[in-house]
């Protein structure tokens, strides 16, 4: 009932709604990625070498050549093709003039007439975001990119969350020299800027997708395990609480039945601004080489290639990553804030 209620003053909110909303929106994206993106290959890494760079809404002719297996072994952008009894010539696109090559007929499939193959092999794509350097789809990246915003937000807020609740719990909760060693503990990492430590574990671990997620969540936990310690501190003394201890309750069942329930909003707005934060960390591990390794795509990964192109004319191929960033990160601190105030038991 009270989660439901929240749920309603946050949809009251307008910046609350409509950043649930874009969150939910880009969590599909995400997951459907692969239906969505006009390049569905993996990673979206169908490289274009001779229409690199194009702006939005460029059009081109694709030869898509078939594989052994049914598949396509690759796109060719031609800007004119002819058969010529069982050769199929085309001139591909290119920056400068181009000269007629030509595949043999035998690799398309026996049963499909030519027109057939034309209409299936022969295919118009539009770029509605343009292409990269390297020629890749901008908008399929985009989509794929998505992907890992999420995913390191989503397992550095749960790595930070077990570690947080642990080591903040039972400093809280058990108190004197545990409490002691762990808050020193805590402090430690508290004092070591996360950017460097970030990096720290990622060249310890390696560079790769999921050493990121681990060395971001391992750097997160720290705000986690002093607001739980605090808050741990001022319940425990309430006397609520004294009532299970007269009850014989063990120490377990009175944290976890007691006192964490009360923990869990201030959990929630927490992980938010966490959730954002892990975003913006990986966005600079990829922009430094470091974070998510090619041909993944990340937004920091594809800002990092195109930033130099800002002086060239073509901005939006760092822009667009960019805006996505900071698009994200403010849906989540703005959906923290209106949380915050839907569980103040205050208002």
């Amino acid at each position: 009932m009270k989660s439901s209620f929240a749920l309603a003053k946050v949809l009251r909110d307008p910046a609350g709604a409509i950043s649930l909303v874009y969150i939910v929106l880009i969590s599909l994206v995400a997951v459907f990625a692969g239906f969505i993106a006009p390049d569905n290959s993996a990673n979206a890494n169908q490289m274009h070498l001779s229409i690199h760079s194009k702006p939005p809404g460029h059009q081109s002719l694709l030869l898509l050549v078939p594989a052994k297996d049914g598949s396509t072994l690759e796109e060719i952008p031609i800007t004119s093709f002819y058969w010529e009894k069982d050769q199929l010539f085309y001139q591909a696109e290119t920056v400068g003039p181009g000269y007629d090559q030509s595949i043999d007929r035998k690799i398309f499939p026996k049963a499909m007439s030519l027109h057939e193959i034309e209409e299936t092999f022969l295919v118009k794509r539009t770029f509605s975001w343009g292409t990269d350097k390297f020629g890749r789809d901008l908008f399929s990246r985009m989509l794929f990119g998505s992907r890992i915003s999420l995913s390191i937000g989503f397992i550095a807020v749960l790595i930070s969350l077990l570690l947080g609740i642990v080591l903040g719990g039972l400093a809280g909760f058990v108190g004197g020299r545990t409490d002691k060693i762990i808050l020193w503990f805590i402090n430690v990492i508290w004092s070591i800027p996360s950017l460097l430590m970030v990096i720290a574990i990622t060249l310890a671990l390696g560079k790769g997708f999921w050493q990121v997620f681990i060395a971001v969540g391992l750097t997160m936990w720290v705000e986690v395990a002093r607001l739980v310690r605090g808050q741990v501190i001022s319940i425990k003394e309430q006397s609520f609480v004294q009532a299970t201890r007269v009850l014989g309750y063990s120490d377990l069942r009175i944290f976890g039945q007691h006192i964490f329930p009360l923990l869990i909003p201030s959990l929630i707005v927490l992980s938010t601004a966490n959730f954002a934060s892990a975003i913006l960390i990986e966005s600079g591990l990829s922009f430094l080489g470091i974070g998510a390794q090619p041909p993944t795509p990340s937004w920091g990964g594809m800002i990092k290639d195109h930033f130099r192109y800002m002086l060239m004319g073509k901005a939006y191929l760092a822009l667009i990553p960019g805006a996505a960033i900071m698009s994200l990160v403010l849906a989540f601190m703005s959906l923290g804030n209106s949380l915050r105030d839907a569980l103040d038991i205050k208002n």
